[in-house]
């Protein structure tokens, strides 16, 4: 196991993205929740440990905290904004209610040499991310003060021999200057971690890992077109071999194409066992009357179990399931400090009464370190960059009940989208751009008539890993072709809209 880096998570915006970072050091690093125990997060024999921001104050009956303890274990703690707050509040410094946070670009002052700032330039003064209300006033025995700003008497500090700091600004976002070496100084000197988490390392343990879980047994994966599943069943594949079904579902819900491209990679270039089940009326009549969004994922997340069950009883009795889930959809699906945001059909949408033992090599990964393990295995460009699809399909595009009708209208709107999107050169800086068809109607009017129909919405986000996201700048022309081609090309549709919200408040996708 390579060395690990702990981020204990207090409910911050920017957890998922300390994580990113430290493994963008090659160091691995998972999330844990705050209530976790002192005995259980040291049994994951940590090299380093990151308390995270958090939206409360150091002061609120309900604020989160740690065991104490922690302090006392000779592991080295690095706490950001509320994270380095707690420390101070728990070691006996002070955190005042000033009144006067600060929030955005700000100029840290840098008072006193630290190995955190090893890498920063010579002049006192750097631009830092901060986001806070209450400030750091006094620092508890011990520490050193390292930095200050306008409205934080202490920015930054230390206690070296303990090896406990603390920054009231965030390293891990882009406009904090150098914040990247900050996180490398912690993790290289301080922790004295090594940076062995590498694309090769993650595929040699998940080999390891799939053969120890599976051992002689049969294995099915359901297998969607998308990078994420299709890694999934590459690494296992690479594990197991001819011990792998891949199992497409055909539901009725996919985008155009998709099942040709699955057969050309997996049957022909992989030579995989592919199963290709036509099951579209099947998800089609559970989703008949359906307009609930969870009812939705939940609806087809089972019927999906149901098909590979029966599939797996046909192919000597199958006893485990591959499934292509990531670490945003844990997260979003509701884990720890997470917020149930919406239940992904393979995550939080499984039935109770599954029948397999899942075998999920991507649980822990970004989508970013998904594509890059993809690259290495050997998987075809279109195939590892393609834009992300949500397991569900088109049926959580639609916005109302799901019909073959509307699936259809949907299918050839989103195909326009993604044809003029590639011919604008736009595809590989685009982290998804899709077609959305609420169930409303519009008035229009074509030629001399009258039309009463649906309208179509464009979806196009740039991200680095989907937990956040803004909405993309699409060139004014582009637009127009796809909105002209769209009417003009699909039955059924007379106005095209954008959505040009970000995530938050939004979500990537509207259901």
């Amino acid at each position: 196991m390579p060395d690990t880096v702990l981020v204990v998570d207090f409910g911050a915006q920017y957890a998922q993205l300390i994580a990113r970072r430290i493994r963008e050091a090659r160091v691995y690093s998972e999330i844990v929740p705050h209530d976790t125990s002192l005995d259980e997060l040291l049994a994951h024999r940590p090299k380093g440990i990151v308390f995270s921001g958090g939206p409360e104050s150091v002061y609120a009956g309900w604020a989160p905290t740690f065991d104490a303890a922690v302090y006392e274990c000779g592991v080295p703690i690095l706490g950001i904004c509320y994270g380095a707050q707690l420390i101070v509040s728990q070691l006996g410094g002070e955190v005042a209610r000033t009144g006067r946070g600060e929030f955005g670009r700000t100029a840290l002052t840098r008072t006193a040499g630290s190995p955190l700032f090893a890498d920063w330039s010579s002049r006192a003064e750097s631009d830092v991310w901060m986001s806070h209300t209450d400030s750091i006033t006094k620092v508890p025995q011990g520490f050193v003060s390292t930095g200050s700003s306008r409205e934080a008497p202490v920015a930054a500090f230390e206690d070296a021999e303990r090896r406990i700091y603390g920054v009231q600004f965030h390293p891990e976002v882009v406009h904090t200057e150098r914040g990247q070496e900050l996180l490398e100084r912690f993790l290289f000197d301080i922790c004295g971690a090594l940076p062995t988490w590498t694309h090769t390392n993650i595929i040699e343990s998940s080999v390891e890992s799939i053969r120890n879980q599976v051992g002689g047994d049969r294995v099915v994966c359901a297998l969607s077109g998308g990078v994420d599943s299709a890694v999934a069943a590459a690494l296992v594949h690479k594990a197991v071999g001819d011990q792998l079904t891949c199992v497409f579902v055909d539901t009725g819900l996919m985008r155009a194409g998709e099942g040709d491209q699955v057969e050309e990679t997996f049957l022909r270039q992989f030579q995989v066992d592919l199963v290709h089940v036509k099951a579209a009326d099947r998800f089609f009549s559970v989703l008949e009357g359906v307009t609930d969004p969870e009812e939705k994922r939940k609806a087809i997340g089972e019927t999906f179990i149901r098909v590979f069950e029966e599939v797996a009883s046909a192919h000597n009795d199958a006893r485990h399931l591959v499934q292509g889930t990531l670490y945003p959809d844990v997260i979003e699906s509701g884990t720890g400090e997470a917020a149930n945001i919406k239940s992904h059909h393979n995550v939080g949408g499984l039935p109770d009464d599954i029948e397999f033992e899942l075998v999920e090599p991507l649980r822990l990964l970004f989508k970013d370190e998904v594509r890059a393990v993809g690259e290495e295995l050997g998987l075809p460009e279109e195939i590892v960059w393609r834009q992300p699809f949500p397991g569900p399909g088109l049926a959580v595009r639609i916005i109302g009940e799901v019909t073959r009708q509307r699936a259809e209208i949907l299918r050839a709107a989103d195909a326009i989208v993604l044809e003029e999107i590639r011919r604008a050169g736009l595809y590989r800086e685009l982290w998804q751009s899709f077609a959305l068809l609420p169930v409303v109607r519009t008035v229009g009017v074509m030629g001399d008539g009258r039309t009463y129909a649906y309208p179509v919405v464009v979806r196009a986000v740039t991200s680095d890993d989907a937990m956040t996201a803004d909405w993309a700048r699409l060139p004014y022309d582009l637009l127009e072709r796809m909105s002209t081609r769209i009417i003009n090309e699909v039955d059924g549709v007379n106005r095209v809209a954008l959505d040009i919200t970000s995530k938050p408040p939004g979500t990537i996708e509207w259901e």
